[in-house]
């Protein structure tokens, strides 16, 4: 049973233009995202830069102004309303940003920035307060020492595990999490994903897990979407996507995928050639003539595909 639904989201920027200003058009950076989210699951939001993937995290936790559609949260209607600073849904849902830097206030120490959501929704003793952002500080491999210091005293993979140790303080339902562990060298990001892992296992956490990684995606994810100008293309679990791939675009990111078996190499090259004849041959069968990706439709109980309806043997 999902615990929030998003329903037909859409985020449009408008292009203004002319002598009086006028909007002569739109940017649809996000346009008719449907999704459901399960207490425990991982769901994976793949897709090149700009496909506006980080654009729907920021509209579904409230920082950017949704143009239509809803976000149903355990069955209230939450789009672009005013909350209370302390509402169930801003301490449930929470988010790790890709930019680390801009998510800090650079004139408070870390002991102001990890208490912040302590203070706003946890009723604790200053003592136990302290122990709080201690345990984590060990939780993302940080000192105690770390506390008294400034945001620009961290590099960005330090800035980035106190943005994750942040997002978990308060033990929330769910965690939008912007390229959480990009910034952060291959040792530690296993130690963060493995962490994520086991409070997923103890707490029943939800993840948006947002990233161009899909080395990363295959070993987080449930359940995957992969977005490309600001519509889903094919949505699945793991394993459809993964092995049974449908959209010519979710072909041409899996073959992307960085390999290091030598002895491949020349094959592996000649499958991109074949994936990149294919994306441009057969664009019309997944793309209209405006270049825009059609609707999604059902290609198993658990698969979606963004195609041509006649391409998919449907009368």
């Amino acid at each position: 049973m999902s615990f929030m639904q998003i329903k037909d989201l859409n985020v449009h920027y408008p292009i203004r233009g002319g002598f009086f200003n006028t909007v002569v058009d739109h940017v649809y950076a996000v346009d008719g995202v449907t999704m459901e989210f399960e207490k425990g699951k991982t769901y994976g939001l793949v897709g090149e830069s700009g496909s506006g993937k980080s654009t729907t995290g920021k509209a579904i936790i409230g920082l950017e102004k949704i143009t239509s559609g809803s976000v149903i949260y355990e069955g209230e209607d939450v789009t672009n309303k005013r909350r209370n600073r302390n509402s169930s849904f801003n301490r449930d849902i929470q988010m790790i940003f890709q930019d680390s830097t801009s998510a800090m206030n650079p004139r408070k120490r870390i002991q102001d920035v990890l208490a912040e959501p302590i203070r706003n929704f946890m009723n604790l003793s200053p003592k136990e307060e302290k122990k709080r952002m201690i345990e984590l500080l060990e939780i993302v491999g940080m000192s105690e020492e770390a506390l008294l210091k400034y945001p620009h005293e961290f590099s960005g993979g330090q800035k980035q595990r106190l943005g994750i140790a942040r997002a978990v303080a308060c033990n929330p339902k769910m965690i939008i999490a912007d390229e959480p562990v990009s910034a952060l060298d291959l040792s530690v990001q296993a130690q963060v994903l493995n962490f994520m892992k086991d409070i997923q296992t103890e707490f029943g956490l939800s993840y948006l897990f947002i990233s161009h990684d899909l080395g990363v995606v295959r070993h987080m994810c449930d359940h995957i979407s992969i977005m490309y100008k600001g519509r889903f293309v094919e949505q699945g679990t793991q394993k459809d996507i993964y092995t049974n791939p449908q959209h010519v675009y979710t072909n041409r990111l899996l073959s992307a995928i960085p390999k290091i078996e030598p002895t491949t190499r020349a094959q592996r090259k000649e499958e991109r050639r074949a994936v990149e004849i294919a994306y441009r041959a057969d664009a019309e069968k997944y793309y209209d003539q405006d270049g825009k990706v059609y609707p999604l439709k059902d290609f198993s109980p658990t698969h979606k595909v963004a195609m041509m309806t006649s391409e998919r043997g449907e009368n």
